[in-house]
């Protein structure tokens, strides 16, 4: 990996750790579907939390293309943010489910080991980088 590619890689990975809360879009019935989400990540792979009787749980089977936007804390538009374009897949690994299980997912899905949690797995195609609205993006294709 170039030096270039190291430090984008690393400011929008210091970005991941900040930054858990974002929109999710799915395509439902051809149409963008968005969402807030909390979302957990290992390196650049992003995770997160559903109950398995949500409609974005569908709209994955039915087409895995997602686009996740991160980062903006509507202090203005000098915010710098990410938009990630990726594919989903269901995560159901118990070590994993375990991990990122937090309190805060607890009005939708009761414990670790409720029946209906699982993981949504994003795996990211391309990520671009903005320093803030309306700059060029620094881009990583994956």
């Amino acid at each position: 990996m170039s030096t270039l590619t190291d430090s984008i890689k690393n400011t929008v990975i210091k970005m991941l750790n900040e930054h858990k809360i974002g929109t999710l879009s799915t395509i439902r019935q051809n149409k963008p579907y968005s969402r807030f989400m909390l979302f957990f990540h290992v390196d650049l792979i992003l995770y997160t939390a559903t109950n398995k009787q949500t409609h974005k749980v569908e709209d994955i089977k039915e087409n895995p293309n997602v686009h996740i936007l991160l980062g903006y804390e509507g202090k203005g538009w000098q915010d710098a943010y990410v938009e990630i374009e990726g594919t989903s897949s269901i995560e159901e690994s118990k070590e994993l489910k375990e991990r990122f299980w937090s309190q805060q997912l607890k009005e939708w899905i009761n414990g670790a080991d409720d029946s209906n949690y699982l993981l949504l797995k994003i795996t990211p195609d391309s990520i671009r980088y903005y320093e803030k609205a309306g700059s060029e993006p620094q881009v990583l294709n994956l």
